[in-house]
């Protein structure tokens, strides 16, 4: 059985995307920076492939170290690498997520061609596709042929940055080297938690859900199903013409007030805000600091990204927005994920 390396293994997508390559037949080695959340892990493993659990083994490595990397590359077939480093808000120090995405992403593959490995499929982000660009107002539609430009984005975000500059430097490296890369790039990723050490992207339903959300900006997101964005990230590896390709893993454009009606149907016993923040306050607390800085690029746009290139690589239809959103929201409160009864 081939051995495929993830890195990144206690993160969201990469326990769907393990439970996926254990359930397919692949054996499968994890990272992890340390064992404070392997658990979460092994009960990801436990709810999606229950009988393959003998087929994983987790090492430790850091993005930031060159320590454990030659050990975990030994014997591997393919890596994907999907280790980031994402935070709640904008940091004060930009360096503390673009570093690991940088840094790690440069080790990752240079330790990987060191042992030989061509194969790597890494996940990226719309973040690297649509911004940067002259889109200040109204819509516009990309594609996988859309590039990130950081050099010319009105307002810094530390993630868009740490991403963008990750993904041009695997394509350099992969392209001085001749190693065999694909890129996935989802939105923002929903879909069912496996256990309570969950995505920060939940909190677009659990803030809805709880009460935590008293207003919603106006923006909109490309919605990803994590079981989808996982499941892509297998089809790239079973398919050959995925080589040197892009693929944007997105759902049609859902805005917050969108997303809030389908919880609201869902639960109508839920307390769900309808108050919507206009967009000078948002300038205004983005100017400040906050969360909200993450969000500031968005303000004012419709950013439509075309997943049909993605979808055909997948071979099905994407899960529905509606699908992401509500098996969000399930194991969100399955899990005891919302800070408060909202009801």
């Amino acid at each position: 059985m081939k051995i495929i390396l993830v890195t990144g293994a206690s993160g969201f997508v990469a326990k769907h995307l393990i439970g996926q390559l254990l359930a397919a037949g692949y054996r499968v080695r994890g990272t992890v920076r340390g064992q404070g959340k392997v658990p979460g892990i092994w009960e990801a493993v436990r709810v999606l492939a229950p009988e393959r659990e003998a087929g994983l083994e987790l090492v430790e490595a850091d993005l930031l170290s060159d320590a454990g990397w030659s050990e975990a590359m030994a014997g591997v077939d393919a890596v994907m690498h999907v280790a980031a480093a994402i935070v709640a808000e904008e940091p004060r120090d930009a360096s503390l997520v673009v570093r690991p995405a940088v840094e790690g992403t440069e080790r990752v593959l240079q330790h990987a061609h060191a042992a030989g490995v061509k194969r790597v499929i890494m996940t990226s982000s719309i973040a690297t596709v649509g911004y940067g660009l002259g889109h200040e107002r109204g819509v516009r539609r990309y594609t996988e042929a859309d590039f990130t430009s950081i050099e010319t984005m009105r307002r810094s975000w530390a993630y868009c940055i740490g991403k963008t500059l990750a993904e041009r430097a695997a394509w350099a490296f992969a392209g001085s080297n001749g190693m065999e890369l694909t890129t996935i790039h989802p939105g923002a990723i929903l879909g069912p938690a496996t256990d309570k050490d969950t995505s920060i992207s939940l909190g677009l339903v659990t803030g809805l859900l709880d009460g935590s959300t008293p207003a919603m900006a106006r923006i909109g997101f490309a919605i990803s199903d994590v079981r989808d964005v996982a499941a892509m990230h297998v089809a790239a590896l079973d398919k050959p013409e995925s080589i040197g390709q892009r693929y944007l893993c997105t759902g049609p454009f859902m805005t917050f007030e969108q997303v809030a009606d389908v919880l609201r149907r869902a639960y109508p016993e839920r307390k769900i805000t309808i108050k919507v923040v206009p967009d000078w306050i948002i300038r205004i607390l983005a100017a400040l600091g906050g969360p909200v800085r993450q969000i500031i690029n968005d303000v004012g746009n419709q950013k439509h990204f075309d997943g049909s290139k993605g979808e055909a690589l997948l071979g099905r239809p994407y899960r529905s927005n509606e699908e992401a959103i509500l098996s969000a929201a399930d194991s969100a409160i399955r899990l005891g994920l919302l800070k408060t009864k909202s009801v």
